[in-house]
């Protein structure tokens, strides 16, 4: 029989994973016949950025990895580029939780509106390093201020409709471990 710790852990990643799966086959619907003039967020860096910075142990890097080059393959992007740098970026949001953990949300935002900017400039860097065709600087730009805009609402989804809430500073599981 599985622990609850456990249960409960592996829940959440398969909700994160379920998440993520329903946000690409939305994205992959034919909704729109005329084009948008304001691209939409990446709900899923948004959705990946709020996971690890509120429970890092619910979104394990080898799952946001895997999502994230489920997500190139399906885009038709160059595989591997976008969830390496994604992957290094919560990795150091995930290495610094425990001082991420206080913050106030306006400070939160700040630094994965910060995150956003970083992981997509070098993502545009290493491309253009490689002459791979990339979409225009200012409809990147315009993606990167509006996917640090839809961050409050991908926390406030998080929060009240999946329950997923940051650690207390001092909390412990079931078996009395930190977390």
């Amino acid at each position: 029989m599985v622990d609850p710790v456990t249960a409960h852990r592996l829940a959440y990643r398969l909700l994160f994973a379920g998440v993520a799966a329903l946000v690409l086959f939305v994205r992959m619907l034919p909704l729109g016949a005329v084009p948008a003039r304001v691209p939409g967020p990446d709900l899923i860096l948004c959705g990946t950025i709020a996971w690890v910075l509120r429970r890092p142990d619910y979104a394990p890097a080898t799952l946001v990895a895997a999502v994230l080059l489920m997500e190139d393959i399906l885009a038709m992007r160059p595989p591997g580029l976008w969830p390496l740098v994604v992957l290094l970026g919560t990795e150091f949001l995930r290495s610094r939780e425990a001082s991420f953990r206080d913050l106030p949300f306006a400070l939160e935002w700040l630094v994965a509106g910060a995150l956003v900017i970083a992981i997509t400039v070098i993502n545009g860097l290493v491309l253009a390093t490689f002459l791979v065709p990339q979409a225009p600087a200012g409809l990147t730009a315009l993606r990167t201020v509006v996917t640090i805009l839809a961050y409050p609402g991908v926390v406030l989804v998080t929060h009240f409709v999946f329950g997923l809430r940051k650690a207390a500073p001092g909390q412990v599981d079931a078996f009395g471990h930190r977390i």
